[in-house]
């Protein structure tokens, strides 16, 4: 076994049998290693919530092996599975799942106490680990008494708080406005990559994948070649980048589904121009999404 953090070996994952059977995953494989950030993308209904749930030990695949530093977590006994959870991994939820009767302090020293952590210890820990995110004078504040931004901090200090190997989040952006939302990844990143965490996103919102080293794309329970979709500044249509009709203006890149909607672009840019930027479909090209 290599150093990875995390190994998954043609996992599959099926619900339902004969006529009546669903592959949500399949065959998949991927390796993570130490400090690594990986986004999983893919559109809805492809799988990425039930292979996220199976790479944290909560559902089991159907076939195929995950090792977790080595350890083969895909065949533990189900009773040992809770302790993993707990101690190996970090959950980060789009929901936040703060615990509204317990302030800030509490909700990220408790998980630290269910690990066996002293009360005064969790504490102090808890308290390092939110100053650290900016929440230092938020420490004593209810969940109802904090931004959607201050509440993902409290999840992802409680994600840290047991010093995981490895931090999964689901969607963490999706309440969250654009700009918070990237400065909540912007900050996670920070964090995993000081203390070398791995990480594994899933999620829709493309405005994040530049905090990931690696960005995948899950579709139909498999990982297929990245698609970068592009907007037609004349029509508004949505054009795969590598089959659209491309031009160059004022050095920037534009693409196109057909050569009239080029043509009617170029003959007057300006009148295209002003609600293409406004409507934030601008893609330059140094933007593109990464490859697999």
């Amino acid at each position: 076994m290599s150093n990875a953090v995390l190994q998954i070996s043609h996992i599959s994952k099926r619900y339902g049998t004969g006529a009546t059977e669903v592959i949500a995953v399949r065959d998949v494989s991927l390796t993570i290693n130490p400090g690594e950030i990986v986004l999983i993308m893919g559109p809805s209904g492809s799988g990425k919530t039930t292979l996220l749930s199976m790479l944290g030990a909560l559902l089991k695949p159907s076939s195929g092996e995950i090792h977790l530093n080595g350890d083969t977590i895909s065949a533990m006994h189900e009773n040992r599975l809770p302790d993993i959870r707990l101690r190996k991994f970090g959950f980060v939820f789009q929901d936040f799942n703060l615990l509204s009767a317990l302030t800030a302090l509490e909700n990220v020293a408790i998980v630290a106490e269910i690990a066996g952590a002293r009360n005064k210890v969790a504490r102090e820990k808890a308290s390092t680990l939110l100053t650290n995110l900016g929440l230092g004078d938020r420490l004593n504040f209810l969940p109802e008494k904090l931004s959607g931004g201050e509440k993902q901090r409290v999840a992802i200090a409680r994600a840290l708080v047991n010093d995981p190997a490895l931090i999964l989040a689901d969607e963490p952006t999706a309440n969250l406005d654009s700009k918070i939302g990237h400065e909540i990844m912007r900050l996670l990143r920070s964090i995993a990559k000081e203390q070398r965490r791995s990480v594994v996103i899933v999620s829709h919102d493309q405005r994040i994948k530049d905090i990931a080293d690696r960005l995948l794309w899950l579709e139909d329970g498999q990982f297929k070649e990245m698609v970068t979709m592009m907007t037609d500044p004349v029509c508004g249509m949505t054009v795969e980048k590598e089959k659209s009709i491309i031009a160059e203006w004022n050095g920037q890149m534009y693409y196109f589904c057909a050569r009239g909607c080029m043509d009617e672009f170029l003959a007057n840019p300006q009148q295209f121009i002003g609600d293409y930027i406004e409507r934030g479909k601008v893609r330059r090209e140094e933007n593109d999404s990464p490859q697999i």
